[in-house]
């Protein structure tokens, strides 16, 4: 039989198809493996001067404990109710009041925190307290208990990063409660980083939350020192600025299986060249004011404002001043599976 006897309506056959849960590849397969990765996340961004308002706001509606994690999550528009900020992370803003605690629980996804305002706000895991000051980074590896508590002044304020949504594309979520709001304190402050984080190890190295860093509290100020003391030493990557990822120290990887983290500086006036990855990002600007445009669309970020960024779309940034930003995405989790790539574009 010749391709022209086959007969013209196929849609009979597809009909057939369709009771029992079978479809036809060859109408699917342009859309199943793409000529190059089609991001659906949308460039988007969440001023703070917007989004505090209102934080503040909720804090006057319910409590912490009433909310168990009262937060305003960033859903890009491209996800609407989902609670996703791009494709594969769900991210937010959290706000906790003097005297309060957000109960203590655990989950299968692992988080990491971004602390923007703080004086006096706290995070517990398992068994570890560590103080929270702005900038600093918090990882909340899944499975251990953690809890989040404020013994000074005015609010503290920081943005959560959770790879929920790609815990439950896999199905394997779990979650737990603790019967008390806040867990027993079984170590002594700074535990983690004297074991772990001093430039030295224990003789038989092994991390007490498998697959993350065994350090949870990586302070801002010994972070940006070294991001700094880069620009003394060396010129700025043309494409990436001078930039520096939070490591686990057994292994120099990501301190996060699924979630990868680092900080960027930017000086004054410096631009960088077009780039690309396929990882998810989103920014959080620490420190001054930086421009970037995606795909001929600029977006104006100052202190603390949050910035959702497309995977493989071309970007440039900016600098009107030093800037500092931090970064997260799903790349430790892309590259363990072999999909992580860039593209560099032409450099001035």
């Amino acid at each position: 039989m010749t391709t022209a006897e086959f007969p013209k309506d196929r849609q009979a056959f597809y009909d057939k198809l369709t009771p029992g849960s079978l479809a036809p590849l060859w109408e699917r397969l342009k859309g199943l493996v793409p000529p190059e990765p089609r991001n659906k996340t949308r460039p988007f961004v969440w001023p703070y001067t917007e989004v505090r308002p209102l934080l503040l706001e909720a804090g006057d509606l319910l409590t912490a404990e009433e909310a168990e994690r009262r937060v305003l999550v960033f859903e890009n528009p491209a996800f609407e109710g989902t609670s996703r900020i791009n494709s594969t992370l769900y991210a937010g803003m959290q706000l906790i009041l003097p005297g309060e605690t957000a109960p203590a629980h655990k989950h299968a996804a692992g988080a990491l925190r971004f602390v923007l305002e703080s004086n006096g706000g706290y995070t517990t895991v398992d068994g570890e307290r560590s103080e929270m000051h702005r900038g600093d980074v918090v990882i909340t590896p899944g499975g251990t208990f953690h809890d989040h508590g404020h013994d000074g002044e005015g609010p503290v304020i920081w943005v959560d990063a959770l790879d929920v949504p790609m815990v439950n594309f896999f199905e394997c979520g779990f979650s737990e409660e603790l019967p008390d709001a806040q867990q027993e304190i079984t170590k002594k402050n700074g535990h983690s980083t004297a074991e772990f984080g001093s430039g030295m190890l224990p003789l038989d190295p092994v991390s007490p939350f498998g697959a993350n860093s065994p350090v949870f509290a990586y302070p801002y100020a010994r972070s940006r020192n070294a991001l700094f003391a880069l620009k003394e030493s060396v010129s700025p990557d043309p494409y990436l600025g001078y930039a520096l990822r939070y490591a686990n120290p057994l292994d120099g990887g990501w301190v996060m299986p699924m979630i990868a983290a680092w900080l960027t500086y930017l000086p004054e006036g410096f631009s960088t060249a077009p780039y690309r990855a396929t990882d998810n990002q989103a920014m959080v600007v620490s420190e001054g004011h930086v421009s970037i445009e995606i795909n001929g669309e600029t977006f104006d970020l100052g202190p603390n404002d949050v910035i959702a960024l497309p995977g493989w779309t071309w970007r440039t940034m900016r600098a009107s001043e030093d800037a500092v930003m931090f970064f997260f995405s799903d790349r430790s989790a892309q590259e363990k599976l072999g999909l992580w790539k860039e593209e560099r574009g032409n450099v001035g």
